[in-house]
Formats: structure tokens, C-alpha cells, sequence
């Protein structure tokens, strides 16, 4: 009988280098599709993070995306849609092993987060002893240890959040914080504009904060160069860009290019 690589579910590597401290370099997805997260998790980025909460996203779409990564090196990270305990076990359930929970605002947020990917006694999470996340039962004793495998970043995005890190992070199952920069620049009456001096002070503050407590933090850039401030500012993990960027990016280049010396 050719029975599955079970393993896997108990060795996760972004959890493992978030412990560490060490620098991951990753790419947001909000394009629903298996072939187009393939070439993504080819393409060198430690982590995917596909995203549920602003993308056309369903169950069926996202069992196909981690079907289609699972030839790659590159670590799957799903956003649920909100920090739902419905949502979120949906997600556990067919396979995802790494959460970046949005808009937790404080402890109770925070605990709410970490009980949903936990199975009881330390959580609420559903029971199947049959689903994908368990290679459909085949993974040996998958119910008594994953709870140790599972990555839990929450999201924080106003400044009451920002305020409240030090509890956030406190709670126990948090694996770290990861700023949400267009969410925050809007709490603090910049709307759609992250790259205001006083958002970016505020980013600097943050890390500061977090490196204080010992917190893993992320990011999302939206373009290169503030992928590198961030990287040089202290972030341990940052999404350099996204597919809906690069593609917008280079097709309307592209266009422009021809249609400018035609």
C-alpha cells in the first residue's frame, strides 16, 4: 500500500525559522488559482500566503493551491477571512499548518485565535478523523501532536492593536505579530498611504516593540524598495510584493512599452 510522506505535517518549517528569528522573504497570492501558485512557489520565496480575506477565494480553489505547492520548497500560509472559528478550522482541515489571523485587536482576540487551531482540551477545534489536513487519517497520532505544528501570527491593524502587542503576543499559541501597513496608515488618518513619515515611524516603533518582547514581526510591502526598509528596519518576515501587483506591473510595462514606439 503506498501510504503518504505523513510527516510533513509535523515539520514546520516556517514556525521553526519564526522561532529562530531568522530573515523569510515571501509573496502575497490573492489569485485563486492552482497553476498560477504553482509557478509562484517555484519561483525562490520561502512562503506563500494566500489570501481569503480581499481574495475570490473558497475551500475548493485553496485544496487545489496546496496541491499544486506540494512539489515545492516554499511553505503555504493561508489569511482566513476573518478570525472565525468556522473559517479557521475549514482551513485546518484541508491541510494549512501556517495562520495569519487578521484584525486581532487584543488579548481576548488573540485567545479566541489560538483556541480555534487547537484541539481540546486547549482549544475548540472540530474534530475529523478523516480530512486532508490528516491525510484523511492516515497520519498516526496527527490529532494528539499538530497542535504543536500549527503557526499562529495575528494581525494587527489600528492603533488600539499596536497598543495592546505586549498582551497580544502574551497569550499563549501566538507565534508572532505581523503589521497589516494599509489598515494601520488608515487608523491613523492615512488612508491609502502607508508611506506617510508618520506611518513609517510608527512601523520602526513596532519592531522595536516587538525585538523588546522578543516578538517575531512581519510585513507586506507593496514594491521593492519598501521591501528593503523593512528588512533593514528589523522585520523578521516580509511579503516583498504580490501576484496581482507583478502581473499589473509588467503587463501594463509591457503594453507601454510597444504601444509608446509603435
Amino acid at each position: 500500500m503506498n501510504i503518504p510522506n505523513t510527516e510533513d505535517a509535523f515539520n514546520n518549517r516556517f514556525k521553526q525559522r519564526l522561532k529562530a528569528k531568522e530573515t523569510q522573504i515571501g509573496l502575497w497570492s490573492s489569485l485563486p488559482n492552482n497553476i498560477v501558485t504553482e509557478i509562484l512557489s517555484y519561483a525562490g520565496f520561502d512562503w506563500i500566503l494566500i489570501d481569503t480575506e480581499h481574495a475570490p477565494s473558497d475551500i475548493t480553489t485553496l485544496v487545489s493551491q496546496l496541491q499544486a505547492m506540494k512539489g515545492s520548497d516554499t511553505v503555504p500560509l493561508v489569511r482566513p477571512v476573518w478570525n472565525d472559528p468556522i473559517a479557521i478550522k475549514r482551513l485546518l482541515d484541508i491541510g494549512f499548518h501556517n495562520f495569519i489571523v487578521p484584525f486581532v485587536q487584543n488579548a481576548e482576540e488573540a485567545r479566541k485565535a489560538a483556541s480555534a487551531v487547537r484541539y481540546p482540551p486547549k482549544g475548540i477545534r472540530g474534530v475529523s478523523v478523516g480530512a486532508r489536513g490528516s491525510c484523511y487519517g492516515y497520519t498516526e497520532k496527527y490529532w494528539h501532536k499538530i497542535d504543536d505544528h500549527i503557526g499562529l501570527v495575528v494581525q494587527v491593524e489600528t492603533l488600539e492593536a499596536v497598543d495592546n502587542i505586549e498582551a497580544i503576543y502574551g497569550v499563549d499559541g501566538i507565534d508572532g505579530i505581523f503589521v497589516g501597513p494599509s489598515d494601520l496608515a488608515a487608523s491613523m488618518g492615512h488612508l491609502a498611504d502607508s508611506g506617510h513619515p508618520d506611518v513609517q515611524q510608527k512601523f520602526e516603533e513596532i519592531v522595536k516593540l516587538c525585538h523588546r518582547i522578543d516578538a517575531p514581526v512581519g510585513i507586506l510591502a507593496g514594491n521593492t524598495t519598501d521591501a528593503r526598509r523593512y528588512v533593514d528596519m528589523g522585520f523578521n518576515f516580509v511579503g516583498v510584493g504580490s501576484d496581482t501587483g507583478l502581473l499589473k506591473k509588467a503587463t501594463r510595462e509591457l503594453a507601454q512599452s510597444f504601444k509608446t514606439n509603435i
